[in-house]
């Protein structure tokens, strides 16, 4: 009976929309999930940030709200009466999910410290840094082989790969396995209906059995990497569960490189299309940090952010939101808000301050953005160093994703001479 419910329930919901920009403005908004949308979704979010910055849509089966403008975006990721589990939408989800979505981005209070203090014991900042020669020599191997051609899709070829394969490396996933692996979880970052969701189920499953097969082994064979220190990993006498562990390194492969595959891409395509900036990038070292978060603030690679719900009644921004519903705070709207950021929609690889939100704020601040940062900083200097004169081979063939959440590139033909 519950599964004929959200069957005719997905019938009603084949795609996410804003009914209304206002209720004056009886303009449709398009699907924020159809790839041709997320090519170039920012007049969209100014006119969203202009007219209606809390905007009611619906999502998974619910009344939801979309929020736009940097303050009130920065208020949803930080405020304690917006939570990120909530039973009467997430329970039938951690239901047919089991156990992937019982991870630390879904939980709250005292789970979610628990969850995150004891996968930050083995994934840490310090942790990132002794990998910087590592991935600076896979950077150089991909390099390597692209030296012998003249076109490539550099999604992948090498934005892809040098993520995946870092990850990879990281968690102790077999190379043979990786390419499986994002297959399959590609299917979770796209489920944001709820036939999304029964879609995503079987490859969670699989890769539910694929990972307990990885922990059985670490059990019994101990290795140097991140599946070995979260079977050991301890806080205060606390260990993960089967099911923990399982939903943990799920999460963890996720962060730690979803992200980063589409910032390379999406930030490579923005250096090809502003030259003066590239040359800034190439020839100025001093500003490697700035603009690695200038092109994260500027591409966005997580667009909106995971849901969240209303614990309790509230208003945000004089909109009266009721408890339980839904929120999507548009990250990619509040990166390009002009009350935050000066020439919003201008690329300033020396932009400072900048205090983007692309990789979240608050207790569910992004645990993978040393990861993140580093992969990115590594990738895009060694690329466009070693390939001086890349340039877009096929503009017009350019594909970016379909997904709610992601925003990032299916391909990016290149050429590496530019003659």
């Amino acid at each position: 009976m519950w599964l004929r419910r959200q069957k005719r329930q997905v019938k009603l919901e084949a795609r996410l929309t804003v009914p209304r920009m206002s209720a004056t403005n009886p303009t449709r908004i398009p699907d924020l999930a159809r790839a041709h949308f997320k090519a170039n979704p920012y007049p969209l979010y100014a006119r969203l940030r202009a007219e209606a910055p809390v905007c009611r849509t619906r999502f998974l089966g619910r009344r939801a709200w979309l929020i736009t403008r940097y303050d009130d975006v920065l208020m949803v990721l930080r405020e304690q009466r917006i939570v990120k589990d909530w039973p009467p939408v997430t329970h039938w989800i951690h239901f047919v999910s089991r156990p992937v979505t019982r991870h630390m981005l879904n939980r709250d209070d005292s789970d979610h410290v628990r969850l995150r203090k004891l996968a930050h014991h083995v994934f840490n900042t310090a942790l990132i840094e002794q990998w910087h020669n590592r991935i600076q020599r896979i950077c150089d191997e991909l390099l390597d082989n692209l030296e012998r051609r003249y076109k490539v899709d550099l999604i992948q070829h090498f934005a892809l790969p040098l993520p995946l394969t870092v990850m990879g490396e990281l968690v102790g996933i077999a190379k043979a396995d990786r390419k499986v692996f994002h297959k399959r979880s590609r299917t979770s970052l796209s489920a944001a209906t709820i036939a999304g969701v029964l879609r995503a189920v079987p490859d969670q499953k699989l890769l539910a059995f694929q990972i307990r097969k990885l922990i059985k082994n670490r059990r019994r064979n101990p290795r140097d990497d991140l599946v070995t220190a979260l079977v050991k990993a301890e806080e205060a006498g606390d260990r993960l569960t089967e099911d923990e562990l399982v939903a943990t390194i799920f999460f963890l492969l996720l962060a730690g490189y979803e992200t980063t595959v589409s910032l390379i891409g999406a930030g490579a395509l923005a250096l090809m299309q502003h030259p003066h900036e590239r040359e800034r990038f190439v020839l100025d070292s001093s500003i490697n940090e700035s603009a690695i978060e200038e092109l994260l603030r500027y591409t966005s690679p997580l667009d909106v952010a995971t849901q969240r719900f209303a614990r309790e009644d509230m208003k945000i921004n004089s909109v009266s939101i009721a408890r339980g519903d839904a929120l999507l705070a548009v990250l990619g709207s509040a990166n390009r808000d002009e009350t935050q950021f000066p020439d919003p929609n201008t690329l300033n690889l020396g932009r400072t301050p900048n205090r983007h939100v692309a990789l979240g704020q608050g207790v569910h601040f992004c645990l993978g953005a040393p990861l993140a940062r580093l992969n990115g900083q590594i990738a895009l200097t060694s690329l466009f160093r070693r390939f001086s004169k890349l340039r877009l081979a096929e503009p017009q063939s350019l594909r970016w994703r379909k997904s709610l959440f992601i925003r990032g590139l299916e391909t990016l033909p290149v050429c590496l001479d530019g003659d």
